[in-house]
């Protein structure tokens, strides 16, 4: 085995999957050491990929390169597309996955790369040098060289999980903590804290009374999660999920065993994620409430293990239990385990750049939660340009980054380094500004031509993608350009209750309409019928395309420009040498929040919480603007 590589990668979650098969294929020479090789790409808590926000990022993966959207299509056991009753800037895909198989999926696409080694070990310090990160030591006494390393530890560094009263190190159950990198980086001048996050209980299915449950199937059209010209659905079975809500009997449960909650007995003194609670912090800040939203998801195509989402908990085990009771449909509920929190270590992300390398330790990338982050999805995009970035670096090119109005990828980094966290960082539609651009639908066409100049995106991507745009085009332009004759259209438009047209008109003036859709236009209109049937494949997706970006052009194409006019200021560098203490034109607030954070370009410095425009003036002005 080498000792020496391009590119080490700590921990084998979604960031640090992402982040090695990114660097690998890239032609670095890297390592992957995971604690647990029967671990690689475990889903610890809800066996889903995507969802609000979070789907998006997920094709954005998908379109540069990365394996998430690969591995959740071939494990998924259902699938849907959430906000359908919203425009499609708010379309979201979400995906049940096989556990086992998830993490089977990752293995084969890492064992696939022939530059990237795995190691079974832990690392129990960095080889720091003079500022610079020189490689890794490991717990069985090896010593790995590195040009570069990528810190993805998740949960794990300092790991503590609450049981109620009972504390067990760890990060993850049944899986031990790791420690000394905090210290060590912390002694070499990186700030760090600690946060929460929570599980619920996995609960048996053949316990459940699911006939009385409500059901919720998943969608079998053509929407998935990968750009790639794979199946639609995969060859598991598709199993679905079921929706119930807790009562007040089981919020008296919870509501009487309060003292016994580390959240609210002073035992857990961490930051909590505001989005996702527990089931505890539900009653209490939503008191008025005498109820609260359940879903059991299936966590395989044949097991009958449920999570049990909406019902994260550390209380002890027995209130666990006897809450859940408490709930018709689970009178008679039996636990493979029960829920637990568990606090760990982060680092301050604005201690880093944009390509997630840290300002502090030369070489050194952190990707995942250990910037604060929660989500497999928030996790595996930062793994990818850390894993993308870290290759760069190493070979001396260019940095790679994101900007705002490109990806959710970059509206999420920009927020890390610019505002920082005190909270566990979810992303949200509302955390972006240009999310008509930012669309799940295409961001093949936003990204794919950026992974190509990379070296990252496959030769069959980008003929996929340059036949997508092909056929895409030519059905806009035959829409724009084919004329209907009102006697050939009025019929079936007064059938369907719909005004009528008084005289001709083009195609594209029927399809601009909202109650009308392009496959509903080709019933009604032989030549368009035959122009779809032209196209040779991935039909429905194409057609997608085409019908959003003739409905939404003139949306589109507004905040594009808006977006043009802001890119400006991210153009605008700030001298590095800039002493922000000494500036009294700028506010007390902003000169310490400039000192710590040390934005590069008057864009980032724009979107620095406290800084005001008249210290965007100065700055500008600093700037020689």
């Amino acid at each position: 085995m080498m000792q020496r590589y391009d590119i080490i990668v700590i921990g084998a979650g979604h960031a640090g999957c992402e982040a090695a098969a990114a660097a690998a294929r890239l032609g670095s020479h890297t390592l992957l050491i995971t604690p647990d090789m029967n671990k690689i790409g475990q889903m610890s808590c809800n066996p889903a990929v995507g969802g609000i926000a979070k789907g998006q990022i997920v094709r954005e993966i998908d379109a540069l390169g990365g394996r998430m959207g690969l591995v959740t299509d071939r494990t998924a056991i259902q699938f849907r597309t959430l906000n359908r009753s919203k425009g499609p800037a708010m379309w979201s895909p979400r995906a049940q996955s096989d556990r086992m198989r998830f993490m089977e999926a990752w293995r084969q696409e890492l064992d696939s790369e022939p530059l990237l080694d795995i190691w079974q070990d832990t690392v129990t310090s960095l080889d720091l040098r003079a500022g610079r990160v020189h490689g890794v030591f490991t717990g069985l006494g090896v010593h790995f060289e590195s040009e570069a390393v990528i810190l993805t530890a998740g949960t794990f560094l300092s790991g503590l999980m609450h049981f109620g009263e009972l504390q067990i190190a760890g990060g993850r159950i049944s899986e031990p903590a790791s420690y000394g990198i905090t210290e060590q980086l912390r002694a070499a001048g990186l700030r760090s804290d600690r946060m929460k996050t929570g599980t619920p209980p996995r609960i048996d299915a053949r316990s459940l009374h699911l006939e009385e449950l409500t059901i919720q199937e998943g969608e079998l059209d053509h929407h998935k999660f990968s750009f790639m010209d794979t199946p639609a659905r995969s060859s598991l079975k598709q199993r679905p999920c079921y929706g119930l809500f807790t009562n007040e009997a089981c919020h008296r449960v919870l509501r009487e065993a309060l003292d016994r909650s580390p959240l609210y007995n002073g035992q857990i003194q961490s930051i909590g994620p505001r989005y996702c609670p527990s089931i505890e912090t539900k009653i209490v800040t939503f008191a008025d409430k005498d109820r609260h939203q359940l879903f059991l998801e299936p966590e395989g195509e044949d097991t009958n293990e449920y999570y049990i989402n909406g019902f994260s908990s550390s209380l002890p085990l027995e209130v666990q239990l006897e809450a859940l009771r408490q709930i018709p449909e689970l009178r008679d509920v039996r636990l493979y385990r029960p829920g637990y929190a568990i606090e760990y270590d982060f680092f301050d992300p604005t201690q880093l750049h944009h390509t997630l390398e840290s300002k502090v330790v030369s070489h050194l990338y952190l990707a995942g939660q250990v910037n604060g982050t929660t989500g497999y999805e928030e996790a595996a995009g930062q793994g990818l340009i850390a894993g993308i970035n870290a290759h760069q670096q190493v070979h001396e090119l260019a940095p790679f980054t994101l900007s705002r109005s490109e990806a959710y990828i970059g509206v999420l980094i920009d927020d890390l380094v610019t505002k920082g966290v005190d909270e566990p960082y979810r992303m949200f539609t509302s955390r972006a500004e240009y999310r008509i651009l930012l669309r799940q639908d295409d961001a093949d066409m936003r990204l794919t031509p950026r992974a190509a100049a990379l070296g990252l995106a496959t030769p069959e991507r980008v003929a996929l993608l340059e036949e997508k745009i092909r056929e895409r085009d030519a059905l806009i332009a035959f829409i724009e350009g084919y004329s209907i004759r009102p006697d050939k259209i009025n019929p079936q438009l007064e059938a369907a209750g719909l005004a009528t047209l008084r005289q001709g008109c083009k195609l594209i003036d029927l399809v601009l309409r909202p109650q009308l859709s392009i496959l509903q236009l080709a019933q009604w209109v032989p030549a368009l019928e035959r122009q779809l049937a032209r196209i040779p494949s991935r039909r429905e997706e194409l057609i997608e395309c085409a019908e959003i970006l003739i409905k939404y052009s003139g949306y589109i194409e507004r905040e594009r420009q808006q977006a043009e006019k802001l890119e400006r200021l991210e153009h605008v560098f700030i001298p590095e040498t800039l002493d922000y203490s000494s500036i009294q034109a700028l506010s007390t607030e902003a000169r310490q929040k400039l000192e710590r954070i040390r934005p590069t370009t008057i864009g980032q410095a724009s979107r620095i919480p406290g800084i005001s425009p008249h210290d965007v003036s100065v700055l500008l002005v600093l700037a020689g603007r």
